[in-house]
Protein backbone atom coordinates (compact mmCIF):
# COMPACT_ATOMS: atom_id res chain seq x y z
CA UNK A 1 0.00 0.00 0.00
CA UNK A 2 1.00 3.79 -0.44
CA UNK A 3 1.90 5.92 2.48
CA UNK A 4 -0.97 8.03 1.65
CA UNK A 5 -3.25 4.78 1.53
CA UNK A 6 -1.10 3.85 5.15
CA UNK A 7 -2.22 7.41 6.48
CA UNK A 8 -5.70 7.23 5.89
CA UNK A 9 -5.86 3.53 7.43
CA UNK A 10 -3.78 5.05 10.76
CA UNK A 11 -5.75 7.95 10.94
CA UNK A 12 -7.60 8.22 14.90
CA UNK A 13 -10.37 8.77 12.92
CA UNK A 14 -10.54 5.56 11.14
CA UNK A 15 -9.00 3.54 13.87
CA UNK A 16 -11.92 4.58 15.98
CA UNK A 17 -14.66 3.73 14.03
CA UNK A 18 -12.47 0.62 13.49
CA UNK A 19 -12.79 -0.26 16.90
CA UNK A 20 -16.61 0.37 16.89
CA UNK A 21 -16.79 -2.28 14.34
CA UNK A 22 -14.56 -5.01 15.94
CA UNK A 23 -16.32 -4.05 19.29
CA UNK A 24 -19.77 -4.39 18.28
CA UNK A 25 -18.78 -7.61 16.31
CA UNK A 26 -17.55 -9.26 20.04
CA UNK A 27 -15.58 -12.63 18.97
CA UNK A 28 -13.63 -15.15 20.38
CA UNK A 29 -9.80 -14.18 21.33
CA UNK A 30 -7.56 -15.15 19.46
CA UNK A 31 -4.00 -16.79 20.27
CA UNK A 32 -2.63 -14.22 22.63
CA UNK A 33 -5.83 -14.35 24.54
CA UNK A 34 -6.60 -11.14 24.07
CA UNK A 35 -10.63 -10.52 24.45
CA UNK A 36 -12.52 -7.38 22.66
CA UNK A 37 -13.17 -5.72 25.74
CA UNK A 38 -9.55 -5.83 26.47
CA UNK A 39 -8.60 -4.28 23.16
CA UNK A 40 -9.97 -0.69 24.70
CA UNK A 41 -7.03 -1.06 27.25
CA UNK A 42 -4.75 -2.14 24.91
CA UNK A 43 -5.32 0.94 22.03
CA UNK A 44 -4.69 3.36 25.01
CA UNK A 45 -1.27 2.05 25.97
CA UNK A 46 -0.12 1.03 22.12
CA UNK A 47 -2.24 3.42 19.78
CA UNK A 48 1.15 5.73 18.87
CA UNK A 49 3.32 2.31 18.28
CA UNK A 50 0.37 0.69 16.41
CA UNK A 51 0.16 3.85 14.19
CA UNK A 52 4.23 3.83 13.88
CA UNK A 53 4.17 0.32 12.89
CA UNK A 54 1.52 0.83 10.20
CA UNK A 55 3.18 3.54 8.97
CA UNK A 56 6.75 2.45 8.45
CA UNK A 57 5.64 -1.34 7.38
CA UNK A 58 6.97 -3.21 10.50
CA UNK A 59 3.09 -4.42 11.89
CA UNK A 60 2.73 -8.30 11.45
CA UNK A 61 -0.19 -9.74 12.45
CA UNK A 62 0.17 -12.69 14.81
CA UNK A 63 -0.75 -16.21 14.09
CA UNK A 64 -4.16 -17.35 13.84
CA UNK A 65 -6.16 -19.53 16.78
CA UNK A 66 -7.13 -22.94 14.71
CA UNK A 67 -10.62 -23.90 16.09
CA UNK A 68 -13.10 -26.64 14.42
CA UNK A 69 -16.57 -26.07 14.51
CA UNK A 70 -19.45 -28.64 13.79
CA UNK A 71 -21.07 -28.36 10.17
CA UNK A 72 -24.93 -27.63 10.05
CA UNK A 73 -26.67 -31.23 10.46
CA UNK A 74 -24.13 -32.76 12.21
CA UNK A 75 -21.72 -33.79 9.09
CA UNK A 76 -18.15 -33.36 10.49
CA UNK A 77 -16.43 -30.02 11.55
CA UNK A 78 -14.54 -27.07 8.97
CA UNK A 79 -11.59 -25.46 10.43
CA UNK A 80 -11.68 -21.80 11.72
CA UNK A 81 -9.03 -19.36 11.92
CA UNK A 82 -9.90 -16.23 14.98
CA UNK A 83 -7.28 -13.65 14.49
CA UNK A 84 -6.27 -11.36 17.74
CA UNK A 85 -8.28 -8.60 18.58
CA UNK A 86 -5.48 -5.99 17.00
CA UNK A 87 -4.93 -7.72 14.20
CA UNK A 88 -9.29 -7.65 13.70
CA UNK A 89 -8.62 -3.73 14.64
CA UNK A 90 -6.12 -3.73 11.86
CA UNK A 91 -8.04 -5.69 9.06
CA UNK A 92 -11.09 -3.57 9.79
CA UNK A 93 -9.14 -0.24 9.81
CA UNK A 94 -8.02 -1.29 6.32
CA UNK A 95 -11.39 -2.57 5.00
CA UNK A 96 -12.75 0.60 5.44
CA UNK A 97 -10.60 2.62 3.40
CA UNK A 98 -9.86 0.15 0.47
CA UNK A 99 -13.70 -1.03 0.55
CA UNK A 100 -15.12 2.05 -1.39
CA UNK A 101 -12.41 2.05 -3.80
CA UNK A 102 -12.35 -1.42 -4.76
CA UNK A 103 -15.85 -2.95 -4.51
CA UNK A 104 -16.93 -0.93 -7.27
CA UNK A 105 -14.83 -2.42 -9.72
CA UNK A 106 -15.88 -5.65 -8.74
CA UNK A 107 -18.67 -7.19 -11.07
CA UNK A 108 -22.37 -7.02 -10.50
CA UNK A 109 -22.18 -10.84 -10.47
CA UNK A 110 -19.59 -11.06 -7.57
CA UNK A 111 -21.35 -12.03 -4.39
CA UNK A 112 -18.50 -13.16 -2.13
CA UNK A 113 -17.53 -11.48 0.56
CA UNK A 114 -19.18 -8.26 -0.27
CA UNK A 115 -21.36 -6.00 1.84
CA UNK A 116 -24.88 -6.10 1.74
CA UNK A 117 -24.82 -9.70 -0.55
CA UNK A 118 -24.65 -13.07 0.00
CA UNK A 119 -25.24 -16.91 -1.44
CA UNK A 120 -29.27 -16.24 -1.09
CA UNK A 121 -28.62 -13.14 -3.44
CA UNK A 122 -26.25 -15.22 -6.00
CA UNK A 123 -28.55 -17.84 -6.06
CA UNK A 124 -32.02 -15.88 -6.20
CA UNK A 125 -30.13 -13.69 -9.39
CA UNK A 126 -29.24 -17.39 -10.81
CA UNK A 127 -32.78 -18.35 -10.70
CA UNK A 128 -34.14 -15.52 -12.74
CA UNK A 129 -31.25 -15.75 -15.26
CA UNK A 130 -31.88 -19.30 -16.28
CA UNK A 131 -35.58 -18.66 -15.90
CA UNK A 132 -34.92 -15.51 -18.45
CA UNK A 133 -32.66 -18.18 -20.64
CA UNK A 134 -35.23 -20.43 -20.78
CA UNK A 135 -37.86 -18.22 -21.56
CA UNK A 136 -35.45 -16.90 -24.43
CA UNK A 137 -34.68 -20.44 -26.31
Amino acid sequence: MTRYVMEEVASSANLNQAYKRVKANKGAPGVDGMTVPDLRDWIAGNRERLIASLLDGTYRPSLVRGVEIPKPGGKGVRQLGIPTAVDRLVQQAILQVLDPVLDPTFSASSFGFRPGRGAHDALRQARTMCGTAMRSS
